[in-house]
């Protein structure tokens, strides 16, 4: 009996994870763990609605051909995060194309996507991709339903507080908390003695689990969310302009980029310029809470005019460890010092919850008590 209830909460959890990826990443505007489409544009490889593993490109192995990759795209359909094929790769990006669709992206008018651009890339086991049938179809019904009830209770209560990735964590907790506290009440008695009888009620350490994932949302979420890609248009002419990104060809012009931390953390920041047109000094800085910092990026222009793209790609950590640590670890890989300060952040959080609410379960006790919970 033991080892189903476990095998079941285990489910339980996976599920809630994976919900909780898909609609975090879809907030975030980056995919976590896995991904989906909402076109024909890649049929009959992925169908409309169909999900897929989404590897992220710092896990996975170099891009080429052949890859399906998804990426901020900024013409296709308006712009946002697009699932498509590579079909060449060239000095200004990689060219891509939808596998149902006769002609490719650039043909369209979309520009060449750069590394930075590449939010993830397909599991392909075997050369081909790995798709999870209808799992975008009931994800963007969950999405609707979410938001439709994030706007209800932010109309109701007058709080913003219940929009966006905050309302999400919000959400989850108050329906965990409602669902262990109904499961407790409604248990049948025939299940349990009268020995086991304390055992009803709402799990402090599943309450505890779930108000953690809460927290490693929103720390994520403060890390991951101003970090990402700034793009720097330059236009490469045959002649000199006071504008800093109008360039002449051959030249190099500077300009001022700031880095901003809107909030109360400090923040380690690394900048690490794509491409050899375009560089940034200082490329690791610490910006203080509710405060900005300048750096100076300089760019140079190709010899052969026109329109071009440079990108610098930003990494942002909670100033939790110290800077030299945290410099070790991101040296490791951009992920580990996320990995190390949710753990830093969590482990403790999970261990004083535990530790104030007693373990075991939190009881509904008789209003004559004085109280309605205890532990």
């Amino acid at each position: 009996m033991e080892l189903r209830r476990t095998l079941w909460s285990a489910f339980q959890i996976a599920i809630v994870v994976v919900i909780l990826a898909l609609l975090v990443g879809q907030v975030l505007g980056q995919p976590i763990l896995l991904s989906f489409v909402t076109s024909e544009s890649m049929e009959p490889t992925i169908d409309v609605g169909d999900g897929f593993v989404a590897v992220p490109p710092e896990l996975a192995d170099d891009v080429d051909e052949g890859d399906v990759i998804v990426f901020e795209s900024e013409e296709i359909q308006g712009g946002g995060l697009t699932t498509h094929r590579v079909v060449d790769v060239t000095d200004e990006g990689y060219i891509t194309q939808g596998d149902n669709n006769p002609f490719t992206d650039q043909d369209g008018g979309e520009p060449p996507v750069s590394e930075a651009e590449v939010k993830a890339v397909a599991w392909r086991p075997g050369g081909s991709v790995l798709t999870i049938p209808f799992l975008g179809a009931a994800i963007l019904w969950i999405q609707s339903a979410v938001r439709s009830l994030q706007i209800w209770l932010a109309q109701i209560f007058g709080s913003r507080a219940f929009l966006g990735l905050q309302g999400v964590g919000y959400l989850l907790l108050g329906v965990s908390v409602v669902l262990y506290a109904v499961a407790g009440r409604f248990e049948s008695d025939q299940q349990r003695s009268r020995d086991r009888s304390r055992d009803t009620g709402t799990s402090a350490y599943k309450l505890m689990g779930v108000l953690t994932l809460v927290v490693i949302a929103g720390v994520t979420a403060s890390m991951i969310v101003p970090a990402g890609a700034q793009e720097f248009g330059i236009i490469s002419a045959e002649f000199q302009s006071d504008s800093p990104t109008v360039i002449e060809q051959g030249s190099t012009e500077s300009l001022n980029y700031t880095v901003q931390n809107t909030g109360v953390i400090p923040t380690v920041v690394f900048l690490e310029p794509t491409g050899e047109r375009i560089d940034a000094q200082p490329r690791q800085l610490s910006v203080e809470g509710r405060s900005a910092a300048t750096v100076e990026v300089t760019i140079s222009a190709p010899e052969e005019t026109g329109q071009y793209r440079a990108f610098v790609q930003q990494y942002r950590y909670l100033r939790v460890l110290p800077t030299p640590v945290i410099e070790r670890l991101y040296r490791l890989h951009p992920w580990t010092p996320i990995i190390v300060i949710n753990l830093l952040v969590a482990v403790p959080f999970y261990l004083v919850g535990i530790w104030l609410l007693g373990g075991g379960r939190l009881r509904e006790r008789s209003r004559t008590r004085g109280s309605w919970w205890s532990s």
